[in-house]
């Protein structure tokens, strides 16, 4: 069967699981992730299409195809109309910062085709699903800090020094530009959206791979390109989104939103119906729900990811459910419209991301 031919349905893709060593058992023990390893877990790529680490379909007439080339058959279908590209838009993670997480940052658009030869940089954003007491983050550079006093407390592994630390409490989110240097954990839960990009610079003298040390001359190019793409002027905050009450005690809650993407989480007793006009990684962050869209039903479990084709055009998930959505939004279509009729200013809508 052709490409053409095919008509897409609601995808189960493979998750890859990162063991870093930051990571822990949260996923498992506390989110009732499946399906994982039972060594410690740092992150598991949800919907994924980094090169060389691209989802691949596991059920139904496209089983054992790859994101990449379910892009390259049906870019419009899964998309929208009028869409291109080369590869799926938007990355999504579970984090289990057990520990803390590296100090590092990723490039922007720009620097990342000027500096790292990559078609774009990795703008990201964090939902915060759990997180004990007092729990914080790293998140831009303190006010006043040179460039000079940057790299100096970098080297010398001071970040307090030059870095903001901000309270981190359950059901906030931070959208964080590139650019912006960053860390957080111990004992956080993050749902982690960005783009499609495996790049960034870090500002330690151990690798998160497995703890070993960096040599003190390839540190110091680290630090050197680090500077060269950090923006000190980036200094996001956390907030709690923007809530749409649906009526019979369910609510959506914009999270976050940019041209990159845009987060939402859903919640509700009784069943929710949604409408799309691009695609939706559908994250379930409560109790198993069942899941129908089109001629296809299925059970969506706890943790467990389902990327929704555009051409799906609409979901009904069952209740009591407790769901991300995550797409690549028509800003004005996804974003500002609804919120704009329930009331909220521009300013407030800014507020989510960068521009939106």
């Amino acid at each position: 069967m052709s490409g053409r031919d095919e008509r897409l349905y609601p995808l189960r893709l493979t998750v890859t699981a990162k063991p870093l060593v930051f990571g822990g058992h949260a996923l498992a023990r506390r989110l009732g992730k499946t399906g994982i390893p039972d060594w410690s877990v740092a992150e598991t790529w949800e919907c994924s299409d980094v090169a060389g680490l691209s989802g691949v379909v596991t059920e139904g007439p496209l089983a054992g195809r790859s994101l990449r080339q379910v892009v390259a058959d049906h870019p419009q279908d899964l998309m929208g109309a009028g869409w291109s590209g080369r590869c799926f838009p938007v990355l999504t993670k579970f984090i289990d910062a057990t520990g803390s997480l590296p100090v590092h940052l990723h490039a922007d658009d720009e620097a990342a085709r000027r500096l790292e030869g990559q078609r774009n940089g990795k703008t990201e954003a964090w939902h915060i699903l759990d997180a004990a007491p007092g729990a914080t983050a790293l998140c831009g550079v303190r006010e006043g800090v040179t460039p000079g006093r940057l790299r100096a407390a970098l080297q010398a592994q001071d970040f307090d020094a030059v870095l903001r630390r901000l309270p981190v409490r359950a059901g906030e989110t931070i959208y964080v530009p590139g650019g912006t240097p960053h860390s957080f954990g111990p004992d956080t839960l993050v749902y982690e959206i960005e783009q499609t990009s495996d790049i960034q610079q870090h500002a330690m003298r151990w690798r998160m791979e497995d703890g070993s040390p960096v040599s003190d001359a390839e540190f110091d190019a680290n630090l050197d390109m680090l500077m060269r793409q950090v923006h000190p002027e980036s200094r996001p905050d956390f907030t709690p989104g923007l809530r749409i009450a649906l009526g019979d005690g369910a609510e959506r809650v914009f999270l976050c939103a940019s041209p990159y993407f845009a987060l939402e989480r859903w919640t509700s007793a009784g069943p929710l119906r949604r409408s799309f006009a691009t695609a939706q990684i559908l994250s379930n962050v409560g109790a198993p729900v069942r899941v129908r869209s089109g001629d296809w039903e299925g059970e969506l479990g706890r943790a467990q990811t389902l990327l929704l084709p555009a051409s799906c055009g609409e979901a009904e998930i069952t209740g009591p459910a407790d769901v991300l959505f995550g797409c690549l939004p028509d800003l004005d279509r996804d974003v500002r419209a609804p919120l704009l009729e329930a009331g909220y200013s521009r300013r407030h809508i800014a507020a989510l991301g960068a521009g939106s």
